[in-house]
């Protein structure tokens, strides 16, 4: 029987695929080469027809993934307009949606090591996701008069960092971390706290 991995014709995707599936399974760190290939169906030596190593394997998967995130993030931030604050809170609400849907992605994107400057190609996958918010952000702020306007990278690296919390702790099944309300409500709520310390929406009566 000739290998699978030959037979579909795309062993580059099909060896990211794998690892993906094994990212999920084991982590970024949890699994070999020679395992990657086992569920593509070829032999070790076939991956460096494409890939120099494990790592050169994930950062594949991580641009790819930073291509959907961009996408989906593109998505919500259009779906919205325009209306600022709608086109930013539908942001964040991708950014769970994504983590939730593609979690191998996910992994590969923020928690594998992979430096995001790895390649020019991932960088810029990278760096089209993080424009998209930081464009958000900068529409929202302009409603913050310019002497208390915070700098667009900043408000939203701020909201990157709570939703990757929301993420990592309750959103992803982590042993041990369970909470009394759902990630979206949590991840909702914790960006209305942060508008409202910046006068962007009102306080609750």
């Amino acid at each position: 029987m000739p290998k699978r991995g030959y037979h579909h014709g795309n062993l580059r995707q099909a060896l990211v695929e794998a690892a993906l599936r094994l990212i999920e399974q084991k982590g970024p760190t949890g699994f070999t080469l020679s395992e990657a290939a086992k569920q593509a169906g070829v032999t070790p030596a076939a991956v460096y027809r494409h890939f120099e190593g494990r790592e050169d394997l994930i950062a594949e998967a991580a641009r790819q993934g930073f291509l959907m995130f961009a996408d989906l993030m593109q998505h919500a931030y259009d779906k919205y307009q325009p209306s600022p604050l709608a086109a930013f809170e539908a942001t964040g609400r991708a950014y769970l949606a994504f983590a939730r849907k593609h979690p191998g992605h996910y992994i590969a994107m923020f928690e594998s090591g992979i430096a995001s400057n790895r390649s020019p190609e991932l960088a810029a996958a990278a760096n089209r996701a993080r424009n998209i918010l930081e464009r958000a952000a900068d529409d929202l702020s302009q409603q913050i008069p310019a002497d208390r306007r915070p700098p667009a990278s900043m408000f939203s690296a701020h909201i990157l960092a709570m939703s990757h919390g929301v993420v990592e702790l309750y959103a992803r099944n982590t042993p041990g971390a369970t909470s009394p309300f759902p990630p979206e409500d949590l991840l909702e709520t914790g960006i209305g706290i942060y508008l409202r310390g910046l006068g962007l929406i009102e306080p609750d009566n």
